[in-house]
């Protein structure tokens, strides 16, 4: 049997236990649904490679892939010549007879599956996006659909292979499928070995402002420089190596440009020749200084190390001294970068470069060197936050997972709205250029640049450290991050909106849109809300509502720590958090991770009961109290105001014992049959009866129902008759056995009398309808509704945008590249 199919032979096999066992509990009667059926049918059944307790076992594994690569940037061209080399190791238990390597350059080329399944009107910023149907209004198409097909047709996309060896100079046969390329192997690698082989490579780089894509490049017509300057962004460059899992085998599908990526770690060696007035930023560290900075720039990076505020290695007035200059000379820099997934540069003239010191960890920890390049139309904009945000998002992060473990970590200012690579992330806002020549901000693009820069460095703990497989589950990477890039932003200034509190997520959970977030990325309708608010917003739940904040930031930093360099699945993190935690959450992650219902819990009715105390002189008076509470009779009543006599006023002389005494008046009968009932009790039983009628306290039924269909914790605020409010909390656990209707005893002290009920006061649920979380019910203030129609909106651009990766503002204008 060949590898492929022993391992599918394995995941039929554990796919088949899983359906004997979904099969072997089935609802036949009635039409309860139970909400807190525990997930081991679902999950992934544990083995030797990661075990019950959501840890690698103890015989994970993974493969290692190192690379050597000679790359030329020709810029007149906007095309890359460069030569790899490739060493594959072989860790896993299988024996390999072909290789596969991802080639995401086609993924542009006309007769791609991408290209050729792209959807009218359903072309976006990455690519293809979900075409959801539309009204009847007439098709239009816009200039940008225009500009990308104009740009495709003119220029040649994807790769232009060659000389694929081994190192004896030996052909190595190859199939190239859609973005993928399979190489065959002179002589299968068996566990342990490695095959070193190369290959040279060539494309033409896209024009991001027209293709809209994860990298290319960005024009500036008008710089000073006879035919303008270019920022290039340079990344899924080079061929590389498809992961091979133990869950999986080989990673080998379709690039469609929406699902990103899962690599191996390795080692790499990277030499980029670009003109020599370029300034060059990448992934890893510079190995030839002297060969590309000044003797002065050397000695201001020096400097940054220990600097208060960052540091100019370039200057701005350098820069535009660069933009200016015209050069047909080259230099070669020079990256190494150790046990890293990913490989990713930037070069340009146009780059101002920044820097400052980051230690943490103590003084006897090294620096990590957080960096900024940017072109002067970031201005003082990036001057001010882009570094600093770096280090802002390592200072906390590194507390709620690792310490950072790269030496560098660097924000690139071009034309991609945000895009995360080790150690290097791609950040897009910008000034504003006046006709004065002055430049401002937004408070707008100040928000949006923190947020990108923040969101964008914390990729680097995830995918690009705790590797998760973005093209599968897109919330592991994005969910996580963007739960975490909320804890930093709050911890920047909360007064941002950072988009990940349970309100952010109410409209889309409660609308016809939604798939599971469990859905594989490239079939997600809306993959703003979905991979990123609403596991976020679950996850914030779980820390500030469900579990508290010791024991979910515990469990979720093992999680990152057994995970780090390593390749996790949500089953892993499903176990993990559960078993650090010690809390059963499998009810938690069924109705946020695996359905579309939504939270909407109603408290229906309050009923107020009262002990029936057996004792004639303390109940009658109660029940005659309660007579008298009771509205009159209107035909009584208008009789008086009629003026009409009744026949016991005018026949005062007819009289019994009734006509003196109600019917609440106690009799010698009822005080003996009192005496008899308290006879007749045990020791024990007169004892609590007898205390319960002394504290008279007061009792109420509360009636909930689940309309959304999710089961959450109910949370109350009670407020009483003197104005003190209380608050209750109640487990989900009590939808256990009825998830749809519940009913719940609640008991307060004689003369604490309960006036109203208020259900997630502190919209900390994310429950869908605030109308009927009252009794009793209230007129809802406007604003309400008007925050309603605002987080609409923002739910909707959040999925256009693929949250605050992309531009979260106006297309560009021509002015703002002066």
């Amino acid at each position: 049997m060949t590898l492929l199919g022993q391992i599918k032979r394995g995941l039929f096999i554990a796919l088949l236990s899983s359906v004997a066992c979904a099969g072997a509990i089935e609802q036949t009667k009635g039409d309860f649904k139970d909400k807190f059926r525990q997930l081991d049918e679902v999950l992934p059944t544990p083995n030797d490679y990661r075990n019950a307790a959501g840890e690698p076992g103890r015989d994970y594994w993974q493969q290692k892939v190192d690379y050597k690569i000679d790359v030329t940037l020709l810029e007149d061209k906007r095309r890359l010549e460069a030569s790899e080399t490739i060493t594959y190791t072989n860790n896993s238990p299988y024996t390999l007879k072909y290789l596969w390597l991802q080639l995401e350059q086609n993924r542009f080329k006309p007769d791609s599956v991408a290209e050729s399944t792209v959807a009218f009107g359903g072309l976006g910023r990455r690519g293809p996006t979900s075409s959801l149907p539309s009204s009847d209004k007439p098709a239009r198409l816009s200039l940008g659909q225009l500009r990308r097909q104009q740009f495709m047709d003119d220029v040649e996309l994807g790769y232009t292979l060659s000389d694929i060896t081994d190192l004896d100079g030996n052909t190595l046969k190859h199939t190239i499928v859609g973005s993928q390329m399979r190489i065959d192997l002179k002589q299968p690698l068996k566990h342990g070995e490695s095959i070193t082989f190369s290959l040279d490579f060539a494309f033409n780089i896209l024009d991001e402002d027209a293709v809209g894509a994860r990298s290319g490049f960005e024009h500036f017509p008008d710089d000073a420089r006879k035919g303008g300057n270019d920022i290039f962004l340079l990344a899924q460059w080079f061929p590389r190596l498809a992961a091979f899992s133990d869950y999986e085998a080989w990673h080998n599908k379709e690039f469609l440009g929406r699902g990103e990526f899962t690599l191996e770690f390795g080692d790499y060696d990277v030499s980029m020749t670009v003109p020599a007035d370029h300034i060059v930023a990448s992934t890893g560290v510079l190995q030839n200084p002297d060969e590309v900075l000044t003797a002065t720039q050397r000695e201001r990076l020096e400097q940054a190390k220990t600097a208060k505020r960052p540091v100019f290695v370039v200057t701005a007035e350098e820069a535009l001294d660069n933009e200016k200059a015209s050069t047909d000379e080259t230099k070669t820099w020079r990256f190494t970068a150790e046990n890293v997934r990913d490989f990713a540069w930037s070069s340009s003239r146009k780059f101002m470069w920044d820097a400052k010191g980051f230690q943490q960890g103590g003084d006897e920890q090294p620096f990590v060197m957080a960096m900024s390049f940017f072109p002067k139309e970031g201005g003082d904009l990036w001057k001010k936050y882009s570094t600093e945000s770096v280090i802002h998002t390592m200072e906390v992060y590194s507390r709620f997972t690792f310490d950072y473990p790269y030496p560098v970590s660097i924000s690139v200012n071009g034309p991609v709205g945000g895009m995360e690579y080790p150690m290097i992330t791609f950040n897009g806002p910008r000034t504003i250029w006046h006709e004065d020549g002055t430049r401002t901000y937004t408070l707008a693009e100040k928000r949006f640049l923190i947020g990108v820069v923040i969101h964008e460095v914390g990729h680097n703990y995830f995918p690009m450290i705790v590797n998760s497989d973005e093209r599968q589950w897109t919330w592991m990477d994005e969910g996580l991050n963007s739960y975490l890039d909320g804890v930093a932003g709050r911890e920047w200034d909360p007064k941002i909106p950072w988009g990940v509190e349970p309100r952010d997520i109410v409209e889309y959970m409660k609308s016809d849109v939604q798939v599971p977030v469990m859905t594989q990325s490239d079939s997600v309708l809306k993959l703003g809300p979905n991979a990123y608010t609403k596991p976020a917003v679950a996850l914030n739940i779980l820390r500030e509502t469900i579990m508290g904040r010791e024991l979910f930031d515990f469990a979720f930093k093992e999680y990152s720590t057994r995970w780090k360099n390593k390749r996790p699945t949500p089953s892993d993190f499903f176990r993990t958090m559960e078993e650090a935690s010690g809390i059963d959450l499998d009810w938690f992650w069924r109705g946020w991770f695996y359905t579309t219902d939504h939270v909407d819990i109603s408290i229906d009715k309050v009923y107020k009961l009262r002990l029936d105390t057996k004792d004639p002189d303390i109940d009658f008076d109660r029940r005659r109290q309660e007579e008298a509470d009771k509205p009159k009779s209107i035909f009584v009543e208008r009789n008086k105001e009629e003026g009409k006599k009744l026949w016991v006023e005018l026949n005062p002389d007819v009289t019994d014992f009734h006509d003196k005494h109600d019917r609440f008046t106690v009799t010698n009968k009822d005080r003996n049959k009192y005496t008899s009932f308290l006879a007749k009790l045990k020791p024990w039983e007169r004892e609590a009866f007898e205390r319960a009628v002394k504290e008279d306290k007061n009792y109420y039924v509360l009636n909930f129902s689940n309309i959304g269909g999710l089961v959450m914790p109910i949370i109350l605020q009670l407020t009483f008759e003197n104005g003190d409010t209380e608050s209750r909390y109640i487990p989900a656990e009590i939808w256990r056995k009825s998830p749809k209707e519940v009913s719940k005893l609640i008991i307060t002290d004689k003369g604490k009398d309960l006036v109203s009920v208020t259900v997630d006061p502190h919209w900390e649920t994310a429950d869908v309808d605030v109308d009927n979380n009252h009794y009793p019910r209230k007129i809802i203030s406007s604003r309400i509704e008007a925050y309603k129609s605002k987080a609409r909106k923002g739910w909707e651009r959040k999925d256009i945008m693929h949250d605050i990766k992309t531009e979260i503002k106006e297309p560009k204008k021509k002015v703002q590249k002066k």
